[in-house]
């Protein structure tokens, strides 16, 4: 029985050293590090409500969209429809108002037009707070080279002060407190940096499948016309760019 209450006391411990740890660092760093400590919380903050964000629009479903356009292509348009409405990726909704612009029979130029507003607004989204992720991951280096160099100071007029009497114990401290600011610095940046490249890797790729996917609509499989499938469609296709 005694083993039940094991793990709640070992989780209780655990932050209590980490709090401890934390009030080290705050005493030790002063406010550079409060401010630091501040950022990395924002950051963590910014990163998890990208990641809820870029699950709910299906950001990792992108085969959905290039099979919706499979189908579109041999003519199946309402089973692409199908598809493709049922996914939150950018890519298939820009897909399925393609589709759906076709099939009421308005003007290719006018649904790309549409189209083309559409994703980059969702585009924008997807974009958004990602500039203060950026300047978190440049400010903090600076913070902490900052708090490094104002510790410095500090550690040498104590030494001044200390006139005659020199203490290598006062230097020592003093330079271990001002480098223990620009290790947080690097601390908040490194991770910050790591995920900013990540996050805007994903927006990219998007808009990479956005205009691949849109393209793909609005032009016919070369293969398909070599084995003599979709001449129809191309002639459509062009009636009605020229009716446009």
């Amino acid at each position: 029985m005694a083993g039940d209450g094991a793990p709640p006391d070992m989780a209780i411990g655990t932050a209590e050293r980490l709090l401890d740890g934390v009030a080290m660092l705050v005493q030790s760093g002063g406010a550079v590090v409060v401010i630091l400590l501040a950022m990395s919380v924002f950051a963590m903050a910014v990163v998890l409500a990208k990641l809820m964000q870029f699950h709910s629009a299906a950001l990792g479903d992108g085969n959905v969209a290039r099979e919706a356009l499979a189908l579109y292509r041999k003519g199946e348009a309402d089973r692409s429809l199908q598809v493709a409405s049922g996914s939150a990726h950018p890519a298939a909704q820009a897909l399925a108002q393609v589709v759906t612009g076709r099939q009421r029979g308005v003007g290719d130029a006018v649904i790309r037009e549409e189209v083309s507003r559409v994703g980059n607004r969702a585009l924008e989204e997807l974009r958004s707070w990602l500039r203060s992720l950026e300047v978190i991951a440049s400010l903090a280096p600076l913070l902490g080279l900052f708090g490094t160099v104002l510790g410095m100071i500090a550690a040498f007029r104590q030494l001044e002060a200390a006139g005659d009497q020199v203490n290598p114990a006062i230097l020592s401290g003093g330079i271990w407190e001002a480098l223990l600011t620009t290790a947080v610095g690097l601390a908040v940046a490194i991770p910050s940096v790591a995920a900013l490249n990540w996050l805007e890797r994903r927006v990219e790729r998007v808009a990479h499948e956005v205009e691949d996917v849109v393209a793909g609509a609005f032009t016919q499989d070369l293969g398909l016309m070599r084995g003599g499938i979709g001449h129809g469609h191309v002639a459509d296709s062009a009636a009605v760019s020229s009716s446009a």
